[in-house]
């Protein structure tokens, strides 16, 4: 499938021809990810770090878009990540897996020695795991390729693909000599990496076509595309559907229907046509088997599912489509077709939902529409000093519980905190440690 690269270059978005001439620039990192996070991961590299442009605190002009971004999709962050602590640090943030380039190779192993930074990248597997490390094996004629691309070590890029395999959990191969230039990617070195090593594989650096993002998804490669993108080359629609295993699962393809919060919807299939009009709509739409034609759930009772993002599984021959329902998902009336309870199961985000709505469109005697923030943050300590003094049964801990959460949410909408916000601190502190 295909990772979408957005490089950040003195606080803009850059795409640059060999690591260093800028082709093009940008300001609109914001929309780009909400675009690229529908059809695949998202690789953001801070440039400026790798080239060590950083200020006395180790930051750069880059430093605060990034860390707006981390959790605005399936995010992978590069860039100029030498020492443990800096990965830990993109983790908490919201990154899902960290790239490290020079800081992973010797660069002057002495006889008997590890080509690899071993010390480093053992620190680093056991202080995040290994699943969260990408190892670059970019190289120039071969060689592995380091300090932002501008220089070259004597290691070459097989040997050290095969070594860096055991501390990451996939390899991003960049042919230095082919980024940018849209001139297609060196396919005898992909394949020669791809046979040497059982890791998952990324390839970069000059794939200019669908044909050849195909070629790589048929050999069992990801794609990590940039410039292609931004030229509009390769369209990151046609290469999620033409990357699927149509061979494998024939002319449809399941699609699984989950909400954001997890919870599964519904089961349907999809042919091409369906996948296409899915993105062009981000409307979920099937191919209906017993009709013979596409159909967009909700066409008929309103009850239409909004496309946040669809993922492929391991094997390409299914797909996970996490939705934004809108009223009942089953023909039978019910929120989900695994169940036959009408309504949404409650949550902490449903009860902000409905608190929002109530101060958006108050009705009639709505108690949550009379509560200003004085009033609610009386309420809040009220509540929690009868959680903490007066319940003392398991009835009255539930019931107390459920009024200091409903007063916590009423404050967090006031304040324009949404719960997700609050997970991610949780998450981030969790990561920390």
């Amino acid at each position: 499938m295909v990772i979408s690269s957005i490089d950040l270059k003195d606080g803009h978005v850059v795409q640059l021809k060999n690591g260093k001439d800028l082709v093009l620039q940008r300001d609109d990192a914001d929309a780009l990810i909400g675009d690229f996070n529908k059809y695949g991961e998202v690789a953001i590299i801070d440039l400026d770090q790798a080239l060590r442009n950083t200020d006395a605190k180790g930051n750069t002009k880059n430093t605060e878009l990034l860390k707006t971004l981390l959790r605005r999709g399936n995010v992978r962050v590069g860039g100029g990540i030498r020492d443990v602590k800096k990965a830990r640090e993109l983790i908490s943030l919201g990154a899902e897996k960290v790239i490290v380039g020079s800081a992973a190779w010797n660069s002057e192993p002495k006889q008997g020695e590890s080509i690899l930074n071993t010390v480093f990248l053992e620190e680093l597997t056991k202080a995040i795991g290994k699943q969260r490390v990408i190892i670059s094996v970019d190289a120039i004629n071969g060689k592995i390729a380091v300090k932002g691309w501008t220089e070259t070590v004597d290691i070459p890029l097989i040997e050290g693909a095969k070594e860096a395999e055991k501390y990451c959990s996939e390899l991003l191969f960049t042919c230095v000599e082919k980024e940018g230039c849209m001139q297609g990617t060196d396919m005898d070195m992909v394949r020669a990496l791809r046979k040497a090593v059982k890791c998952r594989v990324v390839a970069a650096g000059g794939v200019n076509s669908l044909e050849q993002v195909t070629e790589l998804e048929a050999l069992g490669c990801d794609v990590q595309l940039g410039m292609a993108l931004y030229t509009g080359k390769v369209s990151l629609q046609d290469s999620f559907i033409n990357c699927l295993n149509w061979k494998k699962a024939g002319d449809l393809i399941p699609v699984i229907a989950q909400s954001p919060a997890g919870e599964v919807l519904m089961m349907g299939y999809a042919n091409r046509e369906a996948f296409a009009k899915s993105f062009q709509t981000e409307k979920l739409t099937f191919f209906s088997r017993t009709r013979n034609t596409l159909w967009t759930k909700g066409e008929t009772s309103g009850h239409f599912l909004e496309l946040v993002k669809m993922r492929a599984d391991c094997d390409r021959d299914t797909v996970l489509a996490t939705v934004i329902p809108h009223g009942g998902v089953c023909h039978t009336g019910s929120f989900t077709c695994f169940g036959s309870d009408p309504d949404e199961k409650s949550s902490l985000e449903r009860l902000f939902g409905t608190i929002a709505e109530r101060f958006a469109n108050p009705r009639p005697g709505s108690y949550t529409a009379t509560l200003n923030a004085e009033r609610v943050r009386e309420k809040i300590m009220e509540e929690a000093e009868e959680l903490c003094d007066d319940a003392e049964t398991r009835d009255e801990v539930i019931w107390e519980a459920a009024d200091l959460l409903y007063f916590v949410s009423v404050l967090m909408y006031k304040e324009g905190v949404s719960w997700k916000d609050v997970y991610d601190e949780l998450d981030r502190r969790h990561k920390e440690k």
